[in-house]
This record gives C-alpha cells, structure tokens and sequence, in this order.
C-alpha cells in the first residue's frame, strides 16, 4: 500500500484527488494539508512514501517546502502538482529533489502511474513539458547550477553503464531504457543505483544533469568490446 499526503490550497482540489486516490486499491491517503507547514507537521505522524504538493501554497510554497521534506526525510518523494508550467517553478522543485512534476489537468491514469513510478524509484514528468525540461537541463548545465563529481569515480564505467547514463540524461524512464537497451527493468534499476553510489549522486535528476553539463547525452558509445567511452 502506497502512502500519499496531498497538500493544496484549495479544498476542492483536495477533496478530488482524494476521493481518486482512495478509489484505487494500491493507495492510501494519510492526510490533506493546506500549506508546506502544515506538510511537514503531518509528516512527523503520518510518514507518507509521496506528497503530491502544489507549488502555490500561502505560509510555506510547494518549492521552498520540497526542499525542507528532502533534507530531513530523504526516503519521502515529491510529485509536484500545478496548473503551472513555468521554468523557475521547475527548476527549483528538480533542484531541491522533486521526483515528478504534473500538471494538475493530467488524466487519473497519468496520476497513478506518475505515482508508482516514482515510488519504485522512478522520475515522473508531465508529456506536456518534457521538453521544457530538458530544455532546462541544458540551460542549468551552462549556468551555476552544476554537479560535481571526481573524474576519477568515472574510470571504471562499463559500456552498459555509459549507455544507461546516456538515457537517463535525455529524459527516459527505466521502462524506456530497458526497452531500447534490451535489458530489463530490474537490470536498469541495479545501474543506476550502482551508478549513483559510485558518483555519489543523490538521485536520478542530478545524474540526468551531470550526463547534460558533461555531454554524455550527445556522445556516440562505443561498441561493448571497447573499453574506452
């Protein structure tokens, strides 16, 4: 069972996505708020697995509490919900640790698969700016926005490893990787985790910028019998 919090400024919003929620087996909702502050109190009882969290809440906005939620409950995933589709809105929620970003009017089979995919550890982004994302990527890459690693943490990457890397930088899900790698899901799922430990990264979204800022996502890999990328 899948433990959501909502948290929207607008009654009606949230009594909508409830009664949605509720309706499907696989998911429980554990509370509905109001504003970041109210969030991050609730989430000291309830312990939700993902908060569904507008952007455009009064006392505390969705963005500034993404942030708060990452810091101190790292395990908990954010779907960023809104009626707005604007790049600061974006880039702060990816940046503070969002792992999906939703337009409100997404259908209800958007929504639950938006919400099993990034609870099993997956990144979420709404059709409708997906290319707005990786638009912005390229930017945050040419800007001050930049992940660092140590070179030296990249030596030892298969082609596999470069390949899958290479994905995840221009905006594929695990299911999408899979497909075009001929691998499988779980197999996808073991790279990037192993990936991600050896960058020391912190999730999907700053290894989707590092392969941006670093180019990966423009480079031809080499054949599997090369050992040089």
């Amino acid at each position: 069972m899948i433990k959501i919090m909502i948290a929207d400024d607008q009654q009606l919003i949230r009594d909508s996505l409830k009664i949605i929620l509720d309706a499907n087996p696989d998911f429980t909702v554990t509370d509905t708020v109001a504003n970041g502050q109210e969030v991050l109190a609730s989430i000291k009882k309830k312990k939700p697995d993902i908060i569904l969290m507008d952007v455009r809440m009064p006392v505390m906005d969705g963005t500034v509490c993404t942030k708060y939620v990452k810091e101190k409950y790292p395990s908990i995933k954010v779907i960023i919900l809104t009626t707005f589709d604007d790049d600061d809105f974006i880039f702060s929620a990816l940046k503070y640790g969002a792992s999906g970003y939703l337009l409100k009017g997404a259908s209800t089979k958007e929504l639950y698969q938006a919400i099993k995919t990034v609870y099993h550890g997956g990144a979420m982004i709404n059709p409708d700016i997906a290319e707005k994302v990786f638009r912005l990527f390229s930017k945050m890459a040419q800007a001050n926005y930049a992940i660092q690693v140590n070179d030296k943490d990249t030596k030892n990457f298969s082609q596999h490893e470069w390949r899958v890397i290479q994905q995840v930088g221009l905006g594929l899900s695990n299911k999408e990787i899979a497909a075009k790698l001929f691998l499988s899901e779980g197999t996808v799922r073991n790279y990037i985790s192993k990936i991600l430990d050896k960058l020391q990264l912190r999730d999907r979204t700053q290894l989707a910028i590092w392969a941006v800022q670093t180019g990966v996502t423009s480079e031809n890999i080499k054949d599997d019998n090369e050992t040089q990328k």
